[in-house]
């Protein structure tokens, strides 16, 4: 193959792989198509699928396998996603969404290109031979943590999961736990990627305790103190209900997670404290059609659409206080001001009233939130 014919389809990978909406799409992508990833912060995937694209192609313009640095990353991915409750098979799906995002957008630029199917073929198959070694080590690296995290933990996790399918078998996993019968039960989860909150979880002494689809799940037969998590840590927390309802209860808990990550809150937060939070962030429908309904706002705010949108977001935050908005964002309070009143103008929706504030919160959060 001419060196010229192999210039030009590794620049057309990296083309692609340096396209702004790329990694957004395959976020999305992957978020919505595995479900065991999908509980993951957006940020964490996409980190690791830049790291991976980057390394893919830098082996393919210097036509090799995987250098020892970059299998060493991936054994660390396949054990955090392992110390995370992540299957390999949906790790393996997960990066099975980002290739064919890839290789999607490569063929339908290799033409414009022009470049010859058969030279795009060949750089697959290197890739191919690439995501072989690395697929190899991944799965080893996956099988040892898991193997290690299920010795210690094996059968409080097998026990949780019956416990979080609700229903009569919650009821008898219950008892085989030794739970109290009639007792209230609650249940915390937070992100399983902090050693410091989950051995602070640990000490609050839960009745069971593991990783569960990507979330450090406990359940109690106490409510957790305020110590469950310590610092800039947070968990989310609902209860107490009876054993037969703790899928549901599990459900109310991460709600309350997430309304706690998308406001700041530290500690442990109870759904009833982020209930509104907590049902904004439960119906995606809704914000989207809610975007939707002022896309032109958007578009005709432009550059300055993100400046908007979070000055709005930290003057309601801040309890309409504008001096204090204006110091977590570090601008005048002028700019604070007349940014809300842009954002009035242009949508429509008055932030100063009761309904207007709630709307215009879940806008700006929506328009802020990757995608």
């Amino acid at each position: 193959m001419a060196q010229d014919s192999w210039s030009g389809v590794v620049d057309l990978i990296e083309r692609v792989v340096g396209e702004d909406d790329l990694l957004p799409s395959v976020v999305t992508g992957v978020r919505s198509s595995v479900r065991e990833v999908a509980v993951l912060p957006a940020a964490d995937i996409a980190g690791h699928t830049r790291a991976l694209l980057v390394a893919a192609t830098r082996a393919l313009a210097a036509r090799r396998g995987p250098t020892e640095a970059e299998l060493s990353f991936v054994e660390e991915l396949g054990s955090t996603r392992a110390r995370q409750g992540v299957p390999i098979e949906a790790v393996l799906g997960a990066i099975h969404v980002a290739e064919r995002a890839i290789w999607s957008r490569a063929r339908e630029s290799a033409a414009a290109c022009g470049i010859e199917a058969t030279v795009l073929l060949d750089a697959r198959e290197l890739y191919d031979d690439w995501a072989q070694a690395v697929r190899a080590r991944l799965i080893a690296a996956h099988r040892a943590a898991d193997t290690g995290r299920r010795s210690a933990g094996g059968r409080d996790l097998a026990v949780l999961r019956r416990l979080l399918e609700g229903g009569s078998a919650a009821t008898l996993a219950a008892a085989e736990a030794g739970l109290p019968a009639g007792c209230g039960l609650w249940v915390l989860v937070a992100r399983p990627d902090d050693s410091a909150v989950e051995q602070a979880v640990r000490d609050q002494g839960p009745a069971l305790l593991a990783h569960v689809d990507g979330l450090l799940v406990g359940v109690f037969v106490r409510r957790p103190g305020a110590r469950a998590v310590r610092g800039d840590g947070r968990a989310g927390l609902a209860g107490p209900a009876e054993a037969e309802e703790l899928g549901t209860v599990r459900r109310l808990a991460l709600a309350a997670l997430t309304a706690a990550e998308s406001t700041g809150r530290a500690g442990v937060v109870h759904v009833a404290d982020v209930a509104v939070l907590a049902a904004v962030a439960d119906r995606a429908d809704l914000a989207a059609m809610l975007t939707d309904r002022h896309r032109a706002a958007w578009t005709a705010l432009g550059a300055h659409a993100e400046p908007v949108a979070s000055a709005v977001r930290a003057w309601l935050e801040c309890g309409r206080d504008v001096t204090a908005a204006a110091e977590r964002l570090f601008v005048h309070p002028n700019t604070v001001r007349n940014r809300v009143q842009r954002f009035a103008d242009l949508t429509g929706i008055d932030p100063g009233d009761p309904f207007g504030a709630m709307t215009a919160w879940w806008l700006c959060r929506t328009w802020l939130t990757p995608a």
